[in-house]
């Protein structure tokens, strides 16, 4: 948890969820063609909200925003293949025959870490997952760091 932000970590979850709404308003799925477009708009939306409620702090801060978006894989199940079918995904898995009903198809896995060396008492980091992009097929991690100067 991050007590030396110079903005409530509360306030932080409130900005990253506007940002990420935002963001996503007009999409329903997971498009690789606009994670680029998303991105931006998510980084620059809290860069622009973060900047302007820390500029009445007596210290003043650099800020870095890191946003990633992580697609979920699908069931080949509920691609409309029948049972003892074998689909290309099941084929690249080594799967034959009615074995693609047993197998489980989650999300993909994934594992971020920071660190840094700094002044503990100014500088900080914070990450905050976006809840809203699951039932859109995607997970948004969103991490913003600051650094007093």
């Amino acid at each position: 948890m991050a007590t030396n932000s110079p903005i409530p970590p509360t306030r932080l979850q409130e900005l990253c969820n506007s940002a990420c709404d935002s963001a996503l308003s007009t999409t329903s799925y997971y498009n690789h063609a606009l994670t680029q477009e998303w991105n931006n708009t998510i980084i620059n939306s809290i860069l622009k909200s973060i900047i302007s409620e820390s500029s009445a702090a007596d210290t003043k801060y650099k800020f870095a925003v890191n946003s990633t978006i992580i697609q979920h894989l699908s069931d080949p199940r509920s691609s409309g293949a029948e049972a003892g079918t074998q689909t290309d995904a099941d084929e690249e898995a080594g799967v034959t025959g009615g074995q693609s009903q047993e197998r489980k198809v989650g999300r993909r896995g994934m594992h971020s870490a920071s660190g840094a060396y700094w002044n503990n008492e100014r500088d900080g980091m914070w990450s905050h997952k976006y809840e809203g992009g699951e039932g859109k097929g995607m997970d948004i991690v969103v991490s913003i760091m600051w650094i007093g100067v």
